[in-house]
Parts: structure tokens; C-alpha cells; sequence
């Protein structure tokens, strides 16, 4: 029974637990459906907001576009519309100057209508007056066989002969004439020609600068005390006679202190001394054995500083590809010199000289420049080969190979074979340009000036001169003359005999000029 109750307890419980959770859950869902359509109101409203936002940007947007768009619609239409017009100006323009042309063409039509019919009334006349000239010719013609018969008779010539004696007549006028005109030709050749060499050889002196040395036949060599002296001499002069041996020059040792004079012909033999000398000096080993050994190194050294040199001058004159022995020939040249000149220096500016006038008269420079450079390199042959030192030059260019033309200038340059080109001719002038300039030659002082004073004495001995100045290191002679004595045709006469006196009387290297001035002044003083 109690299971019963319970069970019906159990069962009522069970039912009335299930109508009260259907309540409550009727009323959760009542209230969730109430908060859904709650969240879907707000949703729906936002999302309205949304797309009536969005449908503003895009109808924005679109106005943009499209007003970007009729934008570019009204500038392409203006642009068109612009070449439209011009295409339109363009056009009429051309219909002006068609219909100009046609203007002009139609008068053009006229005009050769007129120059037509004009063309045709001058042939006519012209065929008139060839009808009338020729009836006239004829009647000249008539004329002039009558006058001729009638000459014939009175000078008693003939047709033929009369011919032949006026054809000689304007012959020998005819080469009368040619001869003043040839004559004239050549005088004005020669004025220019003349011109010409001036300019050519002032500006090749001018343009070139280059450095001058006057060689001695002694050179110095400078002693830290005079004991060195002794040692120098050595025992019973045994050192001084193995040095003077071993390099063929005398060795002065006198009364000037701290000084030691090295005196021979030869300037390379000079040199190796100098050297030697120094180098046993300050080695302080003097005896025979350590002279012949310092003594050969320095020739060796100095043989091999020749080699340089030569190169070193072909590289200032810009000259290529020359045989060693050449090269060492024109090095040697530095131990050279004529009247007092050195033959390297001298050689090098007779090659500038000879390259600059090759460059005026459109000759060929590298030929120039090496015969200018190559001309007195047989003043460095050996001693032993006799011979004119240009036939010796001539023979050793052959001998190496140079070129023709070349080899011909060393060997015309003193004349001594025949010029075979105008090389030939400018190598001449170059060395006499070289060697007559002014301090290019030594002089010595006393001789300078005695020649300056005799060259004012000539001038001063004619009569009518008051005061002679010798200039121009005695290359001119300025004469100032009298004017109440001497007129002008006295002055020129002064000129011409002072210059023949000069040549007949005096010396002298290159030219001198002579100047006569005459000059009246007149003067007055305002108190």
C-alpha cells in the first residue's frame, strides 16, 4: 500500500513538475522570441542605415565621374574644335596662294605671248638687217680688194709680204712686252721671296729659346784643404803621373789654393778626370793601382750617361727610331764644341729651327728636325778618319741607314757635295743661324771690345760724322751725322762706304748693320 502511495505520489509529483517546467519554459521562450525580434528590429534598422550610406558614396561617386568625364569630353572637344580651325585657317591659305599662283601663271601666259609676238617682229627685222648687211659686206668687201690693189701698187709689196712683215712687227713687240712682263714677274718674285726668308727665319729665331754653354779648355776642381795637394802628387809625383796617364790630360797643381786645374783639348777626357778625381778625393785612397780603377769606372759610367743624352735629345726634338751608334755619336756631342759653342746644344737648336721652317714651307719635319739634329755629327768621329767633318757625317748617316735626303743635307750643309732638296737648303741657313747669333760664339772680353771700338772708329772717319755708337753686341752700327754738311744723298753714300770698309777691314761673324741718321732739330724757348 505504501508503495502505492508512493508510486501515485511519484506519478502526481512527476506532473505537476512537467506543467510547471512547460510554464517556465514557455515563458524563457516567449521572452527570447521577444529578444530576438528585439536584436532584429535594430539590425534591420542598422543594415537601412548602412545601404542608404553606402547609396550616397556610390551616387556621389558616379556624379564625380561623370562630371571628371564631361570634363574631358569639353577639352577634347575644345582641342578639336581648335585644329578643326586651324585645318580650316590652313586650308584657306592655301586656296589664297592657289589662286595667287594662278594670278601669276595667267600673267606669265601673257607675258610669253607678248615676248612671242615681240620675239617674232625683232626676227623679222633681224633677217632684214642681215639681208642689208650683207649686200654692205659685199660692197666693203668690193672696197677693200680695190684699196688693197691700189696699196699693193703704191708700196710696191704684196699681199703675202705686207702679212709677213706686220706678223714680225707684232712679234718683236710681242716678246718686247712679254720681256718687261717676265722681268716684273720676277722682280716682285724676288721682293717676296726676300719677305718671305725674313719672316721664315725671324720666326724661327724668335720661337726658339733654348739654353747656350760656352766650353773652356780647362775645368776646376775644388780642394778641401791644400794637403790634399801632397797626396795628389804622391812620393816623387808617382799618383799625378799613373792619373795623367790613365786619362791623357794634364793635371795642374800651383800656388792657387784649394784648387786643382785639369787642362786638355778634349772636354769627355776633361769630364772622366773631373770625376775621377772627386770620387779619389773623397774616397781618400790615392796610389796607382786605385787611380786606374776609379778612373776606368767613370769612363764606363760616362759612356753609358752618352747613351742617354743621345736618347734625351731625340725625345726633346721628337725624333723616332735611329740606329744606337747614332745615338751615341749625338751624345758624344755634349763633350763637343766649335768656337766655344757646344755641339749639343747647337745641333738640338739648328733641328728646332730646321723644324719650324719645314713647317712654313709645308716640307717634311721628321727629316727636317733629323738632318738639322744629324748635321755636325761628324765633328764626333774618331780622330784617326780624315776628312771634311759634313763628308764624314754624310758617310756615317749611310752607313746606319738614314734616309737619303737626310744624309744629303749633313753632307750639303757646307756645300762641300751638290743640294739635292730644300732640306738640304734649310739645314744651311739653321746652322749659320745658329752659329752667327749674337753670344752663340765665344769672344773673349778683350777682343769684344776692341772690335766694338774699332767699329766706331771706321765710322768716325768720314767726314761730316759727329757720333757713332757700335749696338746690338756689335751686330749694328748707328751713325749720326751733320745735317748742315751732309744731305741725304751724302748720307746714303756714308752707308754704302762704311759697309764695303767694314767687310775689307774687320773680322767678324754673321752680319753688321749699318744705320746713317740724319736729323735736323729746331729749337726755340718761350720766356
Amino acid at each position: 500500500m505504501d508503495q502505492i502511495n508512493i508510486i501515485a505520489l511519484s506519478i502526481v509529483g512527476f506532473v505537476v513538475g512537467f506543467v510547471l517546467a512547460y510554464f517556465v519554459g514557455s515563458r524563457v521562450a516567449k521572452t527570447k522570441i521577444e529578444e530576438a525580434e528585439g536584436r532584429k528590429k535594430l539590425i534591420i534598422e542598422e543594415a537601412g542605415k548602412e545601404a542608404s550610406a553606402l547609396k550616397k558614396e556610390k551616387l556621389l561617386e558616379v556624379k564625380e565621374e561623370w562630371h571628371k568625364s564631361r570634363q574631358e569630353f569639353e577639352a577634347e572637344t575644345q582641342d578639336r574644335r581648335k585644329q578643326i580651325k586651324q585645318l580650316e585657317h590652313q586650308i584657306s591659305q592655301r586656296e589664297e596662294a592657289i589662286e595667287n599662283k594662278l594670278e601669276l601663271i595667267t600673267r606669265k601666259e601673257k607675258n610669253i605671248q607678248q615676248a612671242e609676238q615681240t620675239f617674232s617682229d625683232r626676227e623679222e627685222d633681224v633677217r632684214k638687217k642681215e639681208q642689208s648687211s650683207r649686200d654692205k659686206a659685199k660692197k666693203i668687201d668690193s672696197l677693200l680688194e680695190e684699196q688693197t690693189l691700189r696699196l699693193e701698187r703704191i708700196t710696191g709689196m704684196s699681199r703675202e709680204d705686207a702679212k709677213k712683215f706686220l706678223i714680225e712687227n707684232m712679234v718683236d713687240d710681242a716678246k718686247l712686252e712679254s720681256a718687261q712682263k717676265i722681268k716684273d714677274i720676277r722682280d716682285e718674285a724676288k721682293i717676296n721671296a726676300h719677305k718671305e726668308a725674313q719672316k721664315l727665319v725671324i720666326q724661327a729665331i724668335q720661337r726658339t729659346a733654348s739654353d747656350h754653354c760656352v766650353e773652356t779648355t780647362v775645368s776646376v776642381v775644388n780642394l778641401a784643404s791644400d794637403e790634399m795637394k801632397g797626396r795628389i802628387i804622391g812620393r816623387e809625383g808617382r799618383n799625378i803621373r799613373a792619373f795623367e796617364a790613365a786619362t791623357g790630360i794634364d793635371l795642374i797643381i800651383d800656388d792657387t789654393p784649394e784648387a786643382v786645374v785639369i787642362s786638355g783639348f778634349d772636354p769627355f777626357r776633361r769630364e772622366v778626370a773631373r770625376v775621377a778625381l772627386e770620387r779619389l778625393m773623397s774616397d781618400g785612397r790615392i796610389h796607382p793601382a786605385r787611380i786606374e780603377e776609379v778612373v776606368d769606372k767613370a769612363r764606363k759610367e760616362l759612356e753609358e750617361e752618352i747613351i742617354r743624352v743621345g736618347e734625351s735629345a731625340l725625345m726633346e726634338l721628337n725624333i723616332p727610331n735611329m740606329h744606337p751608334e747614332l745615338i751615341r755619336h749625338i751624345g758624344k756631342m755634349k763633350y763637343r764644341s766649335s768656337y766655344g759653342q757646344n755641339l749639343l746644344h747647337h745641333s738640338i737648336e739648328v733641328g728646332y729651327l730646321c723644324g719650324i721652317m719645314a713647317v712654313e714651307l709645308g716640307l717634311d719635319v721628321h727629316k727636317a728636325k733629323r738632318a738639322g739634329l744629324l748635321h755636325d755629327v761628324g765633328k764626333c768621329v774618331d780622330r784617326n778618319i780624315e776628312g771634311p767633318h759634313a763628308m764624314l757625317g754624310f758617310d756615317l748617316a749611310k752607313k746606319y741607314k738614314e734616309d737619303p735626303v737626310v744624309c744629303n743635307a749633313i753632307g750639303a750643309h757646307h756645300e762641300d757635295i751638290e743640294m739635292e732638296s730644300a732640306i738640304a737648303v734649310i739645314v744651311q741657313a739653321s746652322d749659320s743661324i745658329s752659329g752667327a747669333r749674337p753670344g752663340a760664339r765665344r769672344e773673349s772680353v778683350e777682343n769684344y771690345v776692341k772690335r766694338l771700338e774699332k767699329l766706331e772708329e771706321l765710322a768716325t772717319a768720314f767726314d761730316g760724322v759727329t757720333k757713332t755708337y757700335a749696338i746690338q753686341a756689335g751686330r749694328e752700327v748707328r751713325v749720326i751725322v751733320e745735317p748742315e754738311r751732309v744731305d741725304d744723298l751724302r748720307a746714303d753714300q756714308i752707308a754704302h762706304d762704311l759697309a764695303a770698309q767694314i767687310e775689307n777691314d774687320m773680322e767678324y761673324p754673321g752680319q753688321i748693320k749699318v744705320v746713317v741718321i740724319r736729323e735736323r732739330r729746331s729749337m726755340s724757348i718761350a720766356k
